[in-house]
């Protein structure tokens, strides 16, 4: 079994390899590969899915029902994974969409485009230790990161897709 001090280390090193990954990935180009651009809209429908899932966890937690509460983390967990993937693979075969909106609605796109960013980092570490202590049976203290991990998590998940609605627009085709 995973000490707590060896989960620990895991979700630091996991919380600086991500952010980090990612963003050289996002620079990295691969050519002469297919065009993945069916890809935007589903990892947006995936971050919606990832929303209502949270929600819909947090209510059976409360109404009691921890099983049904553990499957939906756990598929909202994976579903982010898959979200990371799908981003990450069509950002290495497609080149970047700019903003082409004007006005008030550029500087509102950039607002939620960057707290996106900004919370998409800082969500990692809250979500792998809120799942660590639910993993490791500190339901107490699980509870308690919950409370500041969920509505970062939710606000992560649909200002993803507020973000691609508003950029969709302007996607090459």
């Amino acid at each position: 079994m995973t000490s707590p001090r060896q989960y620990k280390f895991l979700i630091t090193i996991i919380s600086i390899l991500l952010p980090v990954a990612v963003a050289v990935l996002f620079r990295v180009r691969i050519p002469n590969v297919q065009s993945l651009s069916f890809l935007p809209p589903i990892y947006a429908s995936i971050n919606g899915l990832t929303a209502v899932l949270l929600v819909i966890a947090v209510f059976a937690i409360k109404k009691g029902n921890r099983t049904l509460h553990e499957r939906l983390m756990k598929t909202s967990l994976l579903c982010s994974i898959l979200f990371l993937i799908m981003y990450i693979a069509y950002h290495m075969t497609s080149n970047p969409t700019p903003y082409g909106g004007e006005g008030y609605m550029k500087g509102l796109y950039y607002f939620i485009l960057i707290s996106h960013i900004v919370l998409s980092v800082v969500i990692i570490p809250l979500v792998l230790i809120t799942y660590v202590r639910a993993l490791t049976v500190q339901f107490e203290r699980h509870r308690k990161i919950a409370r500041i991990t969920f509505p970062l998590w939710l606000y992560v998940a649909v200002s993803g897709v507020v973000v691609y609605l508003m950029i969709s627009p302007y996607y090459a085709s």
